[in-house]
């Protein structure tokens, strides 16, 4: 017997929704027949998908732009939703990014900020304006999106991993936070992703981080999409605490068959 979808008609709000894996994950939950909050910074990319996301039987989706970094503002767009967008049932904490590969001493000040401020203060900021409705409510789930970055430090790679490592910290802190309630904190950690990840992190230069995935089958932003749906359809008692999701061809952060 196939088990009945527990997503239908529920509330998602989805963080860095304007591409990769962000982008992925709110298709994911549209099939599933959720309603959906598209967030990002580039709202003529949040438009256009949810132009491609009104097709029949599908739910709605809504298009709430704002920078993850600035908490006035991510307050101010949580408290503007209309009256039957509010109660947000599932927050997806997709937003992130990471810049350069540089030696700590070789370090780009800017560079840090833009990591810490949206990878951990970002999460954060969100975090903090969606959660208290939840806990009002008794109900809720939290999807923070990390990265294996977070479990193994690789060379060059010291800010950025230390925000993913501050993530899984924070999504441990998080079920302890809430424990005695009905809300659910899950980590999704992958592997090398294909999306605009190296892109951004070499500042537009798209032949450097072509040569990344070059001989290798990367993950895909639609199979790190799957487990966050995965994770949020179980049943309400079942909470997935953490998923590691790895390509066949990567073993560990360094150890990569090309």
């Amino acid at each position: 017997m196939t088990r009945r979808n527990l997503l239908c008609g529920k509330t998602v709000l989805v963080t860095g929704a304007s591409s990769g894996i962000g982008q992925a994950c709110a298709l994911a939950f549209a099939q599933a027949g959720t309603r959906i909050i598209l967030s990002a910074r580039r709202k003529d990319r949040l438009l256009k998908l949810a132009r491609a996301m009104q097709k029949p039987g599908r739910a709605a989706a809504m298009v709430m732009p704002f920078d993850v970094r600035d908490q006035r503002a991510v307050q101010r767009a949580i408290a503007r939703l209309p009256r039957d967008w509010r109660d947000i049932d599932i927050l997806v904490n997709n937003a992130g990014l990471s810049r350069g590969l540089d030696k700590l001493q070789d370090g780009d000040l800017q560079n840090w900020e833009e990591m810490i401020d949206t990878n951990v203060k970002g999460l954060l900021n969100v975090t903090r304006a969606v959660l208290p409705g939840m806990v009002k409510r008794n109900t809720g789930h939290i999807v923070n999106i990390g990265s294996i970055a977070g479990h193994e430090v690789y060379p060059s790679g010291n800010v950025y991993c230390a925000t993913k490592s501050a993530v899984i910290a924070l999504n441990k802190a998080l079920r302890m936070d809430v424990f005695g309630t009905d809300i659910r904190v899950t980590g999704i950690d992958p592997g090398m992703v294909e999306t605009e990840f190296s892109i951004v992190r070499f500042r537009g230069d798209r032949s450097r981080a072509a040569k990344v995935y070059q001989g290798v089958r990367p993950l895909r932003a639609a199979d790190v999409a799957e487990a966050v749906v995965w994770a949020c359809d179980r049943p309400p008692h079942v909470n997935i605490e953490r998923v590691i999701i790895m390509p066949t061809d990567q073993a560990s952060a360094t150890m990569v068959n090309r």
